[in-house]
């Protein structure tokens, strides 16, 4: 999972093999919450899974990925100095 606070809404989902539903759970709206996040928040977030079989357990994983990898996302890194981008630099 990336995560970039960047002000640019941008969302790449590549899950594949979940099961219809989890419960009375549509397993779609897994995505669908993190499309309208990701649009609402203007971050950057891809989420790919590597492996699994389980779809409680990759939903699961993946929602707790997303939490540590947005609390890495939003400390400030005392090192740098001003905005972290390569806009218009590149």
């Amino acid at each position: 999972m990336t995560v970039d606070i960047s002000g640019r809404p941008y969302f790449v989902y590549h899950v594949e093999g979940l099961k219809d539903q989890v419960g009375s759970f549509d397993t779609e709206l897994v995505e669908e919450f993190f499309q309208a996040f990701v649009n609402q928040a203007q971050i950057n977030l891809h989420i790919n899974l590597y492996y699994g079989k389980n779809t409680h357990h990759i939903i699961e994983s993946i929602f707790k990925g997303f939490g540590r990898a947005m609390d890495i996302a939003s400390f400030k890194n005392p090192r740098i100095v001003g905005v972290p981008s390569t806009k218009g630099s590149l």
